[in-house]
């Protein structure tokens, strides 16, 4: 192969058959069991130890890496934090997901993801349009050439970030240490942090990381720390130089084009580009978290808490000036909680055996709730009663060239349709409806605004036709907007008043009201030119409240200021999964025949054809109507195929696969349940994500 020639090789083979060698040997073992060979060329492991050469396409001039499969790899965490990581580069990348957040205490690595580093140019074109970057080799003797990475799904790789030393694709680094060294090049894109990021080394699972206070971080910790800072609990503020990279998105497009750099996991981590000690991002990638307790999920807790921070803070996803007030306040109450000794759960993240009872119960409960229904009156406990719901609110169904406003109707719900009477009395005597909507499959958007009291429902209602009709419905009040909305939201979902879920969405959606709302009076005594208003808020809002910002958000505080800290995180998670725009992924797409640029969003349970200006929903296609997705690899075009119809598409701002992915993804983790969540189907994960078999 090639090899034999090599000093670390012949010594190898010397020192086995040389007498006075077997002493040495055993006195200094050398542990080979976690290295692996390396296919530079190919861009591959040769990890399958029972193949022949031929079988896997060797010859004499192939050079290979000898090297460890564990690799330390710099990994930035939700709270953008740096942890120094022992990964494993051979396996899949949902492989050594899995692997590092057992390390890490998070439960469900299922829902994250790696992503490499973004810049702001990443933002400013299409993933389809980005320049080629080529790697410049020298060859054996003069003259120059270029070539490209080897293939992969996602082609989205820091080329950059590596020189190759002759044809064969060696990686060479500051000092050569021969064929059989991965020495890394840092990368002026893709480099490990600047010193005086935050960085902490894992060198093993969670049983080093004990629980601390935010006020316990240092801002100049490094590589060299002790690794002993718990990540479920986050600085309040992280150092200059991790948040000046952050990227801030003005455009819908420019939120669809940070997409680009998820991992493909289905290739190994060295298959994509990334080298040892360079930078990964770490993310909840699939916005649908499953049984998420605050007994065993303090990690993950705050590393989801953190990731929704920075959503809001880099507005990647809008909310309104009360909301934006009410996530401040809560991020500040978490800040003061930090600085208060929390009582210790005692609870081993890692063990669930203490949870059986309490699942058991829940369940039965559950169980009990859907076979009575919600309601507690006459019909409690007949399960053949279907729930209704009635009053006057009012209706608009926007058409062009008119400026007819809302119209008073008799509103009545029940099994997933909406029935509007022209009075309570035309109801009663069974008369025809004036307007009768299905809401199974419809768009429900709510438009709040607390200080003009204004409630507002946006029905997107799916027809033949290639677009949503759009209608509006008006609510006089707090009470009657939480039950109706919460009607609509689940009717959207094919489930009626009688789902146990609906005196949760109700009372979830009072809460979510009722931090908004400002008190008269701060609850705590605090000099607003003390706070910076740019730790809490949204640049615009900072811009557009100016002086009054941290005032207002002051009052805010007062509806929150005796949440504990875990109880309060829940809470900005909550708010943050209330938000129209959440867990919506953006990508810019060209239909099959069409040369306008359109807007596709994909969500855990449709798909969106979306206006590429406005974000409003054009047409929805739900998973449960959905038959296969496919994807033609040579020209890199999906296909997605309904009921009704089939949708072709190609995706500019990122790589084809991406989509393919997360469609997949949200269907694996639709298919969770309590009965199976202590096994994670890997394999299953692959068969609906990888696109290959």
């Amino acid at each position: 192969m090639g090899l034999n020639n090599d000093p670390m090789l012949r010594y190898a083979s010397s020192r086995d058959v040389q007498p006075g060698r077997e002493s040495t040997a055993q006195e200094n073992p050398k542990d080979w069991s976690d290295h692996a060979l390396w296919w530079p060329a190919r861009n591959q492991w040769l990890t399958r130890t029972k193949s022949t050469l031929d079988q896997v396409g060797l010859h004499a001039d192939a050079l290979l890496h000898f090297t460890p499969m564990h690799k330390t790899l710099r990994v930035q965490m939700p709270d953008l934090r740096y942890l120094d990581c022992q990964v494993d580069f051979s396996i899949k990348t949902f492989g050594a997901v899995v692997a590092l957040c057992k390390d890490l205490g998070i439960r469900h690595p299922e829902e994250l993801s790696l992503c490499k580093p973004l810049e702001p140019m990443h933002l400013k074109k299409n993933y389809a349009d980005l320049a080629k970057k080529k790697l410049q080799i020298e060859q054996n003797g003069n003259g120059r050439d270029y070539i490209h990475v080897s293939p992969d799904t996602n082609t989205f790789i820091p080329v950059a970030a590596h020189n190759l030393n002759g044809s064969n694709g060696s990686l060479d680094g500051p000092v050569n240490h021969g064929p059989f060294s991965c020495t890394p090049v840092p990368n002026s894109h893709f480099s490990t942090p600047k010193q005086g990021l935050q960085s902490t080394p894992i060198s093993s699972p969670t049983g080093t990381l004990r629980h601390g206070h935010g006020s316990g971080f240092s801002e100049s910790s490094s590589s060299n720390g002790d690794g002993t800072e718990s990540l479920a609990y986050s600085p309040c503020a992280p150092s200059p130089e991790a948040r000046s990279r952050l990227l801030k998105p003005k455009t819908l497009v420019e939120r669809a084009r940070m997409n680009i750099g998820w991992l493909d996991s289905s290739l190994s981590i060295m298959e994509q580009g990334i080298r040892e000690f360079e930078t990964l991002c770490l993310r909840f990638k699939y916005y649908t978290f499953f049984d998420l307790n605050p007994k065993y999920d303090q990690v993950r807790i705050n590393q989801l808490y953190e990731q929704a921070k920075w959503q809001l803070l880099n507005e990647e996803i809008d909310c309104t000036e009360e909301e934006m007030l009410m996530f401040g306040a809560l991020q500040l109450q978490v800040n003061k909680q930090n600085e208060i000794p929390q009582a210790d759960s005692g609870i081993d993240t890692s063990s669930l055996d203490n949870a059986a009872d309490d699942d058991v119960d829940a369940a039965l409960r559950e169980l009990q709730i859907t076979l009575e229904g919600p309601n507690n009156g006459a019909n409690a406990g007949d399960i053949t009663h279907i729930p209704e719901l009635t009053d006057y609110l009012r209706f608009l169904k926007p058409k062009k060239f008119t400026l007819k406003g809302y119209k008073r109707y008799w509103f009545t719900y029940k099994d997933l349709h909406l029935h509007l009477y022209k009075s309570r009395e035309d109801a009663r005597s069974n008369g025809a409806p004036q307007v009768t909507i299905n809401l199974r499959g419809c768009e429900v958007t709510p438009e709040v605004n607390l200080s003009q009291k204004k409630f507002n429902i946006k029905l997107e209602v799916p027809l033949e036709q290639s677009i949503n009709s759009e209608m509006w419905i008006r609510c006089d009040n707090e009470e009657q907007y939480a039950k109706w909305m919460a009607a609509c939201r689940l009717a959207s979902k094919g489930r009626s008043l009688a789902d146990s879920s609906y005196d949760n969405e109700v009372a979830s959606i009072r809460s979510f009201l009722s931090m908004q709302k400002p008190a008269q009076v701060p609850a705590i005594n605090v000099n607003p030119a003390e706070i910076d208003p740019n730790e809490y808020l949204a640049p615009r809002y900072v811009k557009k409240l100016k002086n009054k910002a941290m005032i207002r958000m002051l009052e805010a505080h007062a509806n929150v200021k005796d949440l504990p800290l875990v109880e309060a995180k829940l809470s900005y998670i909550r708010a943050w999964q209330s938000l129209p725009e959440f867990g919506v992924t953006l990508f810019v797409i060209k239909f099959d025949g069409h040369k306008k640029e359109e807007l596709l969003g994909v969500a855990s349970n449709r798909i969106m054809k979306m206006d590429i200006a406005t974000g409003d929903h054009l047409k929805t296609w739900r998973y449960n109507t959905m038959k296969a997705w496919n994807v033609n690899w040579e020209i890199r075009c999906m296909m997605v195929q309904f009921q009704n119809e089939t949708v072709v598409f190609s995706c500019l701002s990122a790589d084809c696969k991406v989509i393919h992915e997360f469609i997949g993804g949200y269907i694996f983790m639709s298919m969770r349940s309590k009965e199976t969540n202590q096994t994670l189907n890997e394999e299953l994960f692959h068969k609906l994500t990888g696109g290959w078999n």
